[in-house]
């Protein structure tokens, strides 16, 4: 079992003020693969201390120094990317394939487009022709604490801390206590990376620990979280006294509207996009919209795609699911099966309990109900599990009301080969993104939501934007 109960501090990896032993455990044996400590007030205050004293000596770095900084990580990354597909495998049930090929490989995507992204922002500019003396900058907000998700780890760490460094932010961060040990890694990509000291810290704990010290913390300008709306909430109102700013990416249930004249792929990829990282995806289409004329035979396939969904180890190669990370997590989507059963929709796949022939490990059974009403617990809230719902409607303003008809929205999903239908969606949909026909977002698109979903937008631009500050001057001399 690893030992990693240090935390990293001003550039040196340190013990915690007072031990407090959390174990790691490998959802797909129930057993810890590692031991973390969760910190306390004096490691979180030493963290923003470091954080405080390096703030303006990296604010002060030309950008392109600072990004020559964070293309030193991804090379670190480039160099040892199989160890960060391991620990991610380890500690929160990802299957070895789908680790190495999807979640660790997030980090070298964003931070490309991040570098990108550099070369579109004007630090320094005009107001504009009738004003040739006002001038906007942007600046760095100062010290920011990032609070991460286990369920994509690598993918808003990357999120958060690449443009906030990119910005000039100095960073204090709090991973899962679920999943640290790919964040533990990051940071020693960070020290080889000679990014300097104090720049980038790192404090295991968990949300009414580390999470509430830094999104209270008077010398913590901003706070970016990313998990569910009920932490978003207590976040908010954590931070409503330093008046911090406070960005959140928050939990979604997707509609993935499906018409008539979609393509034949349309719900093979809708089933299989629910299904993938075992359904813990705040993006993930999980109520699949159907037109009424198509139902019958789509909720047949539904369920042959489902039914031949693998459920395996994490350490076997291939293509399948693994287990959920928790036992608690596992218990939440067993109670919402049994809450859809209860509650008359039809089960056509899956169900309660383990997947046949598993004994060990948080693994659940690719589920699919048909005949939900959008009205049933199972249509509204996020279960975080492999569960699909199936709603029909009758036409585009009815796929419309039904779609929209949920306290999220964060993306949504429109299938038809009928262009100006889609574009009428797409545009009726009350979410923050909206992808058509399997295409997915290209790089430098904002990741985000609205209503409870969060309203951050994470990626290219926008991304580097949330940590920035927008100066007005006037009376600037263009001598």
């Amino acid at each position: 079992m690893l030992d990693k109960r240090e935390f990293y501090i001003d550039g040196r990896w340190m013990g915690p003020a007072a031990p407090r032993d959390c174990e790691v455990i490998d959802p797909a044996t129930e057993e810890p693969c590692a031991v973390i400590s969760l910190g306390d007030q004096r490691d979180t205050d030493a963290a923003v201390i470091a954080a405080t004293a390096a703030f303006p000596g990296w604010a002060a770095l030309e950008p392109a120094k600072r990004a020559e900084y964070c293309a030193a990580i991804l090379d670190q990354y480039r160099a040892r990317k199989d160890e960060m597909a391991e620990a991610i495998r380890a500690e929160m049930g990802a299957p070895i394939k789908l680790a190495r090929e999807s979640q660790a490989p997030c980090l070298s995507w964003h931070l490309k487009n991040f570098l990108d992204a550099m070369d579109q922002i004007d630090w320094s500019r005009p107001l504009g022709d009738h004003a040739p003396n006002d001038r906007i900058v942007l600046e760095p907000i100062g010290v920011v604490g990032l609070i991460t998700p286990w369920n994509w780890p690598m993918n808003q760490v990357t999120l958060k801390v690449i443009p906030a460094l990119l910005a000039g932010c100095t960073v204090v961060l709090k991973p899962s206590e679920e999943a640290p040990l790919s964040s533990m890694l990051f940071a020693e990509f960070v020290h080889d990376a000679g990014v300097p000291a104090g720049v980038f810290n790192l404090v295991n704990g968990d949300g009414v620990g580390v999470g509430e010290q830094l999104s209270s913390h008077p010398d913590v300008s901003m706070i970016s979280f990313t998990g569910s709306t009920r932490a978003g909430i207590a976040i908010s109102k954590a931070a409503a006294d330093t008046l911090k700013r406070v960005t959140l990416e928050l939990g979604g249930k997707g509609a993935n509207v499906i018409f008539a004249d979609a393509g034949p792929k349309a719900v093979k990829q809708g089933v299989l996009h629910c299904m993938q990282n075992s359904g813990q995806s705040c993006n993930a289409p999980t109520r699949m919209l159907v037109e009424e004329s198509i139902y019958d035979q789509t909720v047949a396939e539904a369920a042959e795609i489902a039914q031949g969904i693998k459920v395996g180890p994490t350490a076997e190669d291939g293509r399948h699911i693994g287990p959920v990370v928790n036992k608690s997590q596992w218990d939440k989507i067993q109670s919402m099966i049994e809450r859809g059963i209860a509650e008359g929709a039809r089960l056509v796949a899956g169900g309660p309990g383990l997947p046949e022939g598993v004994n060990r490990g948080y693994y659940v059974r690719p589920t699919v109900f048909a005949d939900v009403r959008n009205d049933m617990d199972i249509a509204q809230q996020e279960i975080f599990g492999p569960v699909l719902s199936i709603i029909p409607f009758k036409d585009e303003a009815d796929a419309v009301r039904i779609a929209n008809d949920t306290p999220y929205g964060l993306t949504n999903y429109v299938q038809s080969e009928d262009g100006a239908k889609r574009n009428r969606m797409a545009l009726a949909l009350k979410s923050g993104m909206v992808e058509m026909n399997g295409t997915s977002r290209a790089a430098g698109s904002p990741f985000g939501g609205m209503k409870m979903s969060g309203r951050a937008r994470e990626g290219g631009v926008w991304g580097i934007e949330e940590f920035l500050e927008v100066k007005a001057i006037s009376g600037w001399s263009t001598d």
